[in-house]
């Protein structure tokens, strides 16, 4: 072992390595495994993104291969005792199997739903979403993707035609001459970013940052804009107000460029520095600031993260930032642009090839109906079979055991007892399902509510593809195969798959396909009889069952190998605009990963969007004129103040994971409500005091952590942690109408020592 490096003890190895990268998040820093007789230890790596730096966590991931509560064996749960005991995967799958027919015989296809997560692979999010339209032939598909990246993408969608985190290599911080971080808090979030934020100063750049906390990354900004949470939209109107009053505006760029401009150019008239500061508490004088720097800097940088995006406002928001950065002339600029911090590991990835509830491969629209000819061609069904959209995420959760919701939820990946909003009642719609499958490496707050839990293979012993925050396809490596009796996401959805065709009657003809992955285990030879084909719109309940499932099923083939799966993938999202057509694994680990849209193996791939055309029809880049509008909720006497969450250093995500690494524990292992010292002395609260934070929804009760870095109006909590001191118990429903995305980073609440 060298120094500094942690172990997870597996003695009797053979000892070897293999080069890889962090399972947490989307900076996917590259990073070396060795395994030998003292256990594996993990060894920072000189990758583009990371170039050698590693955080807590990624140093300590090696940590769960060998944790003692990590799952080895299926769980289900007894009926006699209500206990969840180890059954063999036949029991296991059988349970499933039946518990699905029954709800679908009962109450129709879309009585069953998928929710997934982004840290699944790519191989995997694609054959989920795969999996729940052809396999269980259900519209009802989401995953906690919608949680994070969702309001970005849908402003990235309507301005650019695209979305894809970054347009451009992470390396162009560095080179920025003016950097705005809006809403991000990366020295906490994804610290080896922080090194290209310490290049950009050093290399005399002005690094902004836009908070309600004095964060990490605050402290070492050279302007820290300081607005009352939910407020970003009417910074941004501001800072183009101003730019247009001082002539910043590349009249030239917008001419050429875009589109929509005077709508937008009247929208933001009224938004003079003085008003904006009376609702955002930001001075008028540090508005200016910035807009000078954004408008006179060479290269310059517009950055959003979740902190702008997670309200039901938030593609307006990023929006308004967008439009400013369109205003000045950024996107496409050589060294400039506008992107957003994607956060979850792949992030990215995830939100392309199908696992969305409105998306097909390739970030294909499921209700294009040539999206749906080329995809069911590749899937080898008809495109009228293929469902029609389903809801987005909080909606879907909501539903679950209501009268006209799903009655069966499949859980691959996520944690929705931690991570959803209002959290008390989808636990509460958990629990009225009639069946709860969740395939998980660790037994998860969602995973100890289930009718079955399925062990999965973890980051280090599985192959597989990753796309990172530059929209950067890289390679995942197992560096050993997972314990005897645990699977991978893929050889799960390849059981199941083959037991649910098995169990329907056979086909009443037959047309082959040519399928990747046809000869691949799990498959069944049974053909597609298209007699009961579905709409779109979906189908009503209780309609008698029909053959068509089977051959679905048998047709399309769910292989196991993700190698074969990658392979199905870049055909299904070949001519979208994720296009992958042109990446194989072998021309990944010939370069340090290869960026999309790639779509030929001879041609090269894209690190820099928008030279020369947006992906819009005409070309141009979309304005679109947004104003603010108030939170979803407002303070009132009974909850006065405001309340926003976010995350720490040493924990990741609902902490299912790293809550369970002890050097992480250590650093922080509960959790806490921060709150100014003038709040806490009119409260009469003391450092360490436990206190409660109450609103409409529900309570968390935490010890009192002081700090002058945040507004004396708001209290803040992260919310990676569970029972009393689970911040989504407060949190607000409420969703973008766009995105789905709820209204997580403000609500009204109270506070009190408990």
């Amino acid at each position: 072992m060298t120094d500094g490096a942690w172990s997870a003890t597996r003695p009797g190895r053979t000892p070897r390595q293999v080069a890889t990268h962090c399972p947490y998040c989307a900076l996917q820093c590259g990073m070396v495994l060795r395994e030998d007789d003292t256990g594996v230890t993990v060894h920072p790596r000189q990758f583009p993104t990371n170039r050698g730096g590693l955080c807590q966590k990624g140093w300590t991931a090696a940590e769960l291969l060998d944790h003692p509560e990590r799952l080895t064996t299926p769980l289900v749960r007894d009926p006699a005792t209500g206990a969840l005991r180890p059954a063999s995967w036949d029991v296991a799958l059988d349970r499933i199997v039946d518990g699905i027919r029954a709800v679908q015989d009962d109450a129709g296809r879309d009585a069953v739903a998928v929710f997934g997560g982004g840290g699944l692979t790519n191989e995997k999010a694609y054959a989920l979403g795969k999996f729940a339209r052809i396999g269980l032939r259900t519209r009802h598909i989401d995953y906690n993707g919608r949680f994070c990246m969702s309001s970005a993408a849908a402003a990235g969608m309507r301005a650019f035609g695209i979305d894809r985190g970054l347009p451009f290599p992470l390396s162009d911080l560095g080179r920025a001459d003016t950097l705005l971080l809006v809403g991000a808090n990366p020295a906490e979030t994804m610290p080896p970013l922080v090194r290209w934020l310490t290049e950009q100063r050093g290399n005399g750049g002005q690094l902004i940052v836009v908070d309600p906390r004095v964060t990490a990354t605050a402290r070492q900004a050279d302007l820290h804009l300081q607005p009352l949470p939910g407020t970003d939209l009417a910074v941004a109107n501001a800072l183009l107000h101003i730019a247009l009053t001082e002539g910043w505006v590349d009249r030239a760029y917008v001419a050429e460029r875009t589109s929509g401009f005077e709508a937008v150019r009247r929208s933001v008239a009224a938004w003079w520095p003085a008003r904006a500061e009376q609702l955002s508490g930001v001075p008028v004088a540090d508005l200016e600031a910035t807009a000078r720097a954004l408008g006179t800097g060479g290269r310059v940088i517009i950055l959003t993260a979740r902190g702008a995006e997670q309200h039901a406002k938030g593609v307006d928001t990023v929006t308004a930032y967008v439009n400013l950065a369109l205003a000045l002339g950024l996107p496409g600029r050589d060294g400039s642009g506008y992107g957003c911090l994607t956060g979850q590991g792949n992030g990215q990835g995830g939100r392309e090839h199908g696992q969305k509830a409105d998306q097909l491969p390739g970030y294909r629209r499921i209700d294009d109906p040539v999206a749906r000819e080329h995809v069911a061609g590749v899937w080898g069904v008809p495109a009228d079979e293929l469902p029609g959209p389903g809801v987005p995420a909080y909606q879907l959760l909501d539903s679950l055991g209501t009268p006209d919701g799903p009655r069966a939820l499949l859980v691959f990946g996520s944690n929705p007892v931690i991570s959803a909003p209002r959290a008390a009642r989808i636990e509460s719609r958990l629990r009225d399902l009639d069946l709860l499958v969740v395939a998980d490496l660790l037994l998860s707050e969602t995973a100890a509510l289930a009718d079955v839990v399925l062990p999965t293979a973890q980051w280090a012993e599985e192959d597989g593809t990753m796309t990172n925050l530059e929209g950067r396809v890289l390679r995942r490596r197992a560096l050993r195969p997972p314990p005897p009796d645990v699977r991978t996401d893929l050889a799960i959805i390849s059981a199941l798959a083959a037991r649910l065709a098995a169990a329907e009657p056979p086909a009443a003809d037959t047309a082959g396909s040519d399928t990747a992955g046809s000869d691949a285990a799990g498959s069944d030879a049974a053909g597609t009889d298209t007699a009961g084909s579905q709409t779109p719109g979906g189908e009503p309940a209780g309609v008698e069952r029909d053959t068509a499932l089977s051959g679905a099923v048998a047709a399309a083939r769910f292989p196991a190998d993700p190698a074969t799966v990658f392979a199905e993938l870049r055909r299904a999202s070949a001519g979208g605009a994720a296009d992958y057509a042109g990446i194989s694994w072998a021309r990944i680990d010939d370069a340090d990963g290869v960026y999309w849209p790639c779509p030929t193996e001879d041609g090269p791939d894209t690190p820099r969007l928008f030279a020369d055309r947006f992906a819009t029809p005409d070309g141009r880049a979309r304005f679109h004129p947004v104003d603010h509008r108030p939170a979803a909720e407002e303070v009132s006497a009974a909850y006065p103040l405001h309340f926003t969450t976010g995350r720490v250093l040493a924990q990741y995500q609902s902490g299912t994971q790293t809550r369970r690494v002890a050097a992480l524990r250590r650093a922080a292992g509960e959790a806490f409500v921060e709150l100014h010292p003038d709040l806490a002395a009119r409260l009469g609260v003391d450092d360490g005091d436990p206190v409660r934070v109450t609103s409409r929804r529900g309570e968390l009760c935490a010890p009192a952590r002081l700090s002058t870095g945040i507004r004396p109006d708001t209290v803040f909590a992260p919310f990676h942690y569970a029972g009393a001191g689970r911040a989504n118990s407060v949190t607000n429903d409420a969703v973008d109408p766009i995105s789905g995305m709820p209204e997580f980073k403000i609500c009204a609440v109270r506070v009190e020592k408990a």
